[in-house]
């Protein structure tokens, strides 16, 4: 993962593999060889304000990731729109793996990765050296009652 300068505290780029989780899973079948997965490199911007994974909606396409209904979005400069959800994005950022819903945005270039990813990968955002690290490199540790 390289990381960059973003413009400020929890909110630098990062370097996203992305596949579609439903192929992943044609290969763990053995229905679908592990070249035809559909996969892509994004750029992400971590932001430690953002909720959810975000991704062009070109990216969605390429994917071909399925499409659930539509939902409901706010952007920071307070405008609302309605979105579609993609299901099933694999996405893996420090050796650390999952799977996700992602917001469909037309008008986006790049990914934005909130929190829900990050705490799902237990990676905790270093804002001083604007970088993401594991909370313990050893693997993911998630606390339960």
């Amino acid at each position: 993962m390289q990381t960059s300068g973003g413009g400020g505290m929890g909110r630098f780029r990062v370097e996203l593999d992305l596949a579609n989780n439903g192929d992943l899973e044609m290969v763990r079948r053995g229905l679908m060889p592990p070249d035809q997965v559909r996969r892509e490199k994004i750029e992400g911007l971590v932001d430690s304000g953002a909720t959810k994974l975000v991704l062009p909606e070109a990216v969605v396409k390429r994917l071909g990731l399925p499409l659930g209904d539509p939902v409901k979005v706010r952007y920071a400069d307070g405008r609302r729109a309605r979105r579609r959800e993609a299901e099933g994005v694999f996405v893996e950022l420090l050796g650390r793996h999952g799977t996700f819903k992602a917001i469909s945005e037309p008008r986006r270039e790049t990914a934005l990765v909130g929190v829900i990813v990050l705490e799902d990968l237990d990676l905790l955002v270093d804002g001083s050296q604007q970088r993401l690290v594991p909370r313990d490199p050893g693997g993911a540790t998630f606390e339960i009652e």
